[in-house]
């Protein structure tokens, strides 16, 4: 049975999916790979094998794939909106490098790939609500050049070659698990845990800023489900539309004092806020739908009393409450 290979496997994303995937096919069967070993967990040691390898590195990435036999890659390595935008040639050459190195391999090997696009890839002309999934794409940022520019090579190479390439267009993501990474809607994750260990927060956007998002529960099936349809009902290889709720920083804290009573959240929008203007306030996924039944489970009320239950875990588990 060939393996699965997930570059950027200890990302916010990476990290998850591995986890998911080993639970489903067995630990040995999913190779996670990253610049440096993932962290450890209470003291455990790592399950399943893990690989230290830079995604630009060709010929590391073709000694990986062929010595655990794999056959599907999940390759998310890549520089988010914000962090992207301080390092603009590094975004490149990792997020498109990394991109053309794993398609280029996949074409030899006859590997499937997935790979996530973004709503970064849609711009000021861009309808705001209801994004299509097919209209103007002028993204803003480096992040988002890099993504709508994977979109299309991975079009190119599914058209041109048959890779059997998929992609979903994520809106912001909010996990407990992993600490955010560098993107415009990581406000969303600081909020939540700043309200579960009883403290305010002080909101990089401004309160009004609404924003598409997915709790991560959501983000890791909708990745599975599709990696899992059937490739003859798929009518988009750029990057499905996908969408699960959408809310403004202002909602969340509002969400959040239904659980924590005297929360309070200031604003003072910083330079992401003229990136997260930029975005659609939400997206239209009937082609998701339509084509692999994609359908959230999670709404903005249940994503925040869910967090925070499991961030108020953390606090108790590592003794910091009460402290």
């Amino acid at each position: 049975m060939s393996r699965f290979l997930v570059t950027g496997a200890n990302g916010q994303i990476g990290s998850e999916l591995v986890a998911a995937l080993r639970e489903r096919h067995g630990a040995r069967q999913v190779v996670g790979l990253d610049l440096k070993p993932p962290p450890a967990s209470n003291g455990q040691p790592r399950e399943g094998p893990f690989e230290e390898a830079d995604v630009r590195d060709r010929a590391a990435l073709a000694e990986v794939i062929s010595a655990y036999d794999v056959g599907t890659v999940y390759h998310l390595a890549s520089l988010l909106s914000a962090t992207g935008e301080q390092q603009p040639d590094r975004t490149w050459e990792v997020n498109m490098g990394g991109l053309k190195n794993v398609l280029d391999l996949a074409r030899g090997e006859g590997l499937r790939v997935f790979w996530p696009s973004s709503i970064a890839v849609f711009g000021p002309s861009t309808p705001k609500e209801n994004t299509p999934q097919q209209t103007v794409l002028d993204p803003t940022t480096i992040y988002g050049v890099t993504k709508r520019s994977g979109e299309l090579l991975c079009r190119y190479y599914h058209r041109r070659f048959g890779v059997d390439v998929r992609s979903l267009r994520y809106p912001g993501l909010i996990s407990y698990k992993t600490a955010p990474g560098g993107g415009t809607t990581d406000y969303a994750v600081e909020m939540l845990r700043r309200a579960a260990e009883g403290e305010d927060y002080t909101c990089f956007l401004d309160r009004g800023a609404r924003l598409p998002m997915m709790y991560m529960p959501d983000a890791i099936g909708a990745t599975l489900d599709l990696m899992g349809a059937e490739g003859e009902g798929l009518t988009v290889r750029e990057g499905y539309n996908v969408g699960a709720f959408s809310f403004t920083p202002e909602e969340l804290a509002e969400s959040i004092r239904g659980h924590v009573p005297g929360f309070r959240c200031s604003y003072a929008p910083d330079e992401r806020q003229q990136i997260a203007e930029a975005w659609p306030s939400s997206v239209d996924d009937g082609a998701a739908r339509r084509d692999w039944g994609w359908a959230p489970a999670y709404d903005l009320a249940a994503m925040t009393e869910d967090m925070l239950e499991h961030l108020r875990e953390e606090e108790w588990e590592s003794g910091s409450v009460g402290a």
